[in-house]
């Protein structure tokens, strides 16, 4: 089982190295027969991997709507797993509704979360860990989304060099309309239960599914859709895209397309790639009525359909039309562009501009909060913003962007300054000081997808 199946490399307990042995038979099961179905897994769920579940959490998040933190849930750690062990084995487990919460989305909009209370976490926890061992056997190569072992950048990859290796003319950018919030509670159960054939398990699940929300106090109901937010959620989603999407999909580019075809999806941000646009608009319709037996829908306002690769500019100039469209995959534009040297096909990846808007919003809005706090403490939080942008963003090529960010934070950050007081009139100078100091120079991360994946 990879290094990062299960959480902490810090030498608390929850490392992956420490899973039992009986879940690693499940993962040898499992990949021995795809057909086989798991009828004794609850009893997998010891206060061991209880205990490596509690580790596993983020200490620092945000209170359910029990209220209990990590911290307080660990002074009396042992006493209380041993407790949670029998309910659950017992059946007396109830799982607490889970707390909304909103976070801004690129554009303005906003995404609800769902944050558990701390029990249904450690419990969602230990079950993915056994969830895991099956259905990463099954799940196919172009999911990468909440993926052990595999990242956001992964996927880029897999995405960059499929369009410049294949024969890719056509992109489809395709969009579900709020996938967690329309996910049907039947279908979850009766996909899961084509390999989990423990009873017990899927009480768990079903718990989770219609255990409602609280807003502002008020209880509601879910009887359709799964928390974002939840740590189970991921694994459910991913489950349930297995068999509504990537099987379909796969079976389809078989037997049905014409022309290359490439896939990547990230939990349920997909796009596809084709040669021919025949297959691309053919693909599209029957995809529409595949995610409509299940429940799901495509947003028609941000799914498209776009000439795109490296003969897309030269089509579109012979035929009198504009530069080719661009489309947005996990934060980045990509472009159909030509190298200046040769003239040959470019594949350029910019950070969105929604995702830059929103990076920058989001400094000025914390600067202007925080204006008088000391300034050391300030520039501390810029040079950790700075170096996470530049962790994700930092691709070859995307040098403007990050240096777009670097001088925004600049700018913020003086405007915030003069603001403390009618006195304070910091000019450019004793702003070279601060972020000679404080920030962190450009830096492109990422190599080429090409170098890394032929590491």
């Amino acid at each position: 089982m990879s290094s990062t199946d299960a959480g902490r490399s810090d030498g608390k307990p929850g490392t992956a190295e420490s899973l039992s042995q009986g879940l690693r038979r499940i993962r040898e099961a499992a990949r021995r027969d795809k057909t086989a179905r798991f009828s004794a897994l609850l009893h997998h769920m010891d206060v061991e991997l209880l205990r490596k579940s509690y580790w596993k959490l983020n200490p620092k998040a945000t209170p359910g709507i029990d209220g209990v933190t990590w911290k307080e849930y660990g002074e009396n750690l042992e006493e209380r797993l041993k407790e949670l062990y029998e309910r659950v084995h017992g059946g007396r487990y109830r799982a607490k509704p889970a707390r909304r919460s909103y976070i801004p989305k690129p554009g303005g909009e906003s995404r609800p979360l769902g944050i558990a209370a701390l029990e249904d976490k450690i419990v969602q926890q230990g079950t993915v860990w056994i969830l895991e061992q099956i259905y990463e056997e099954d799940f196919v190569n172009f999911s990468y989304g909440f993926r052990p072992g595999r990242s956001q950048h992964n996927a880029l990859d897999a995405l960059y060099m499929g369009i410049k290796t294949r024969k890719v003319n056509w992109i489809l950018d395709a969009d579900i309309r709020k996938f967690f919030d329309t996910i049907q509670h039947e279908w979850m159960l009766k996909f899961i239960e084509h390999r989990v054939a423990d009873k017990r398990i899927t009480r768990l699940i079903a718990k989770w599914l219609k255990a409602g929300v609280t807003e502002d106090g008020r209880w509601s109901s879910t009887v359709e859709g799964t928390p974002q937010g939840a740590v189970a959620s991921p694994i459910l989603a991913n489950i349930y895209l297995h068999y509504v999407l990537d099987l379909w999909v796969k079976k389809w580019r078989k037997n049905t397309a014409h022309g290359d075809m490439i896939v990547v999806r990230y939990a349920d941000d997909a796009t596809f790639g084709f040669q021919y646009e025949n297959d691309a608009r053919a693909f599209l319709e029957e995809l529409k009525e595949r995610l409509r037996k299940f429940g799901l829908s495509l947003n028609e306002e941000k799914t498209r359909l776009i000439e795109f690769g490296m003969y897309a500019a030269e089509r579109r100039e012979k035929r009198g039309e504009g530069k080719p469209e661009t489309f947005d995959f996990l934060g980045f534009t990509h472009i159909s562009g030509r190298s200046r040297n040769n003239g040959r096909f470019l594949l350029k990846r910019k950070t969105s501009r929604k995702r830059l808007h929103t990076k920058m919003r989001l400094i000025r809005q914390t600067l202007k909060q925080h204006r008088h706090k000391p300034i050391a403490e300030q520039g501390a939080w810029l040079r950790l913003v700075l170096r996470g942008y530049y962790n994700y963003h930092g691709i070859p090529g995307n040098t403007p962007a990050l240096k777009a960010i670097r001088c925004e934070a600049a700018r913020a950050w003086r405007d915030a300054l003069r603001r403390r007081g009618q006195r304070d009139r910091t000019d450019w100078d004793h702003m070279k000081e601060l972020i000679a100091k404080w920030f962190p120079p450009v830096r492109i991360v990422h190599p080429y997808p090409d170098a890394r994946l032929a590491v």
